[in-house]
């Protein structure tokens, strides 16, 4: 398995409920054989252009572990998904997990030195 990144552009009309939307990206994820690792929402935002006649969409963030055949499925479902707007898959560098690592570490350090200081 392999780690991805998500980002997925829902429709603007289900910002207030958007769960069920999240419970179909859920259920199709896990269907595929994938992992959800993290899910941030980033909210309603304007958009760049118009996306199927919408001038804003809801951001939300996925972080998954997906086999190889996987990725492919899922993005060729989700285009068609009535929910979705627009969604993006790309490999994450295995370089930028090391790096948050690294930040994780040496944050509680810098958090007692500016105490200190």
């Amino acid at each position: 398995m392999k780690d991805y990144e998500l980002s997925i552009l829902f429709h603007p009309d289900l910002e207030m409920n958007l769960d069920p939307a999240l419970d179909k990206v859920k259920k199709l994820i896990e269907s595929n054989g994938g992992k959800i690792i993290k899910a941030e929402a980033d909210g309603k935002k304007r958009l760049s252009y118009k996306i199927n006649g919408q001038e804003f969409a809801v951001y939300y963030y996925y972080d998954v572990q997906l086999p190889a055949d996987a990725p492919q499925k899922l993005g060729n479902v989700l285009n068609i998904t009535d929910e979705v707007l627009r969604a993006l898959i790309v490999r994450t560098d295995p370089r930028k997990a090391k790096y948050e690592a690294r930040l994780k570490e040496h944050a509680p350090e810098e958090a007692t030195e500016e105490k200190e200081a």
